[in-house]
C-alpha cells in the first residue's frame, strides 16, 4: 500500500493526557455552547435542481444539542438540502446560516472556510482514505483547517474514544468493520468542535445493529459537544434517536 504522507505525530497514554490537559481540542469547543443563535438556520430556502424544485420556501432551525431528523423519499432532496446547509451550493432563494453566520451569499471560498471551521459531515460511506491509518484520517480535518499537529493529533484520539474507537488510531481502513469505519467518519466530524453536523444517509450501508448503534451515537455527540446535528434519511430505525422529525414532501420542509 502506498502511504500518504501526512505530519503526524503519535501521541498516547501520559503524553497525550498531558497534551490534551493543555490544549483538550475537542472539548474546549462546544461553539453552540457558547453563542446565542441557532447552530442551523434555514429561513425562506428554495432548493433546485436543473428542471425541478426541490424545496420551495423552507423554513428549519436546528439548536446546538439537537438532533433533527429529516426524513423523505429517495430523490425527495434530502442531499440537496444538506449540500446547501453545508454552503456545498448555493440555495436558489433564502438564507442560510451557522452558528449565527451567514453563508449563502458568500463566496465558494469563504464557505469552505467557514465549512472547515464549523461544520462536520458525515455520509452514507465513510469514505475513509485508504493510504492513512484511521486517526490520520480523523485527524485531516483540522490539518487541512491549519491545526498544529499535536492538536489534530490529540483532537483524533479524543474523537475516537468519544465514539468507542479507542485503540484502533493506527488501523488501516481496510482493517475495520463498515460499523466501525462509519462511526471512524463520525469522529472524523466531530474532531473539529464543529457547530454542527449535518449526516446524508450515514446508516444507508449498515444493518439494523449497526443503525442504532449510529442513532445512539449522534444523541451521545450532542449532549456532550453542544454541537446540532441534522440527519438525512429514509431509515425510521435512526429516527427514533432524535428530539424531532420533519419531512420534505411535495417540496414543502414540513417542521
Amino acid at each position: 500500500m502506498r502511504r500518504m504522507e501526512i505530519p503526524l505525530v503519535s501521541v498516547r497514554g501520559p503524553a497525550a493526557q498531558d497534551l490534551a490537559s493543555r490544549r483538550p481540542v475537542l472539548d474546549r469547543v462546544p461553539l453552540v455552547s457558547t453563542v446565542t443563535q441557532p447552530a442551523l438556520r434555514l429561513s425562506h430556502l428554495t432548493v433546485a435542481v436543473p428542471g425541478r424544485v426541490l424545496v420551495a420556501g423552507g423554513d428549519l432551525q436546528v439548536a446546538g444539542g439537537e438532533v433533527v431528523v429529516m426524513l423523505g423519499r429517495s430523490g425527495s432532496g434530502k442531499t440537496s438540502l444538506i449540500n446547501v446547509a453545508a454552503g456545498i451550493v448555493r440555495p436558489r432563494a433564502g438564507v442560510v446560516a451557522v452558528a449565527g453566520e451567514e453563508i449563502s451569499s458568500a463566496s465558494g471560498s469563504a464557505r469552505a472556510r467557514h465549512r472547515l471551521r464549523h461544520i462536520g459531515l458525515v455520509f452514507q460511506f465513510a469514505e475513509l482514505l485508504p493510504e492513512l491509518t484511521v486517526s490520520e484520517n480523523v485527524a485531516l480535518p483540522l490539518l487541512l483547517a491549519g491545526a498544529a499537529r499535536d492538536d489534530a493529533t490529540v483532537a483524533a484520539h479524543v474523537a475516537l474514544d468519544r465514539v468507542g474507537l479507542s485503540g484502533y488510531g493506527e488501523q488501516w481502513p481496510e482493517l475495520v468493520s463498515g460499523g466501525e469505519a462509519q462511526r471512524a467518519a463520525i469522529a472524523r466530524a466531530i474532531a473539529p468542535g464543529p457547530a454542527l453536523v449535518l449526516a446524508d444517509e450515514p446508516t444507508g450501508a449498515l444493518d439494523e445493529e449497526n443503525s442504532r448503534a449510529v442513532g445512539s451515537l449522534f444523541r451521545e455527540i450532542a449532549a456532550a459537544t453542544g454541537c446540532g446535528i441534522l440527519v438525512g434519511t429514509h431509515d425510521p430505525v435512526i429516527a427514533a434517536f432524535a428530539d424531532r422529525t420533519i419531512r420534505i414532501e411535495q417540496a414543502r420542509l414540513v417542521v
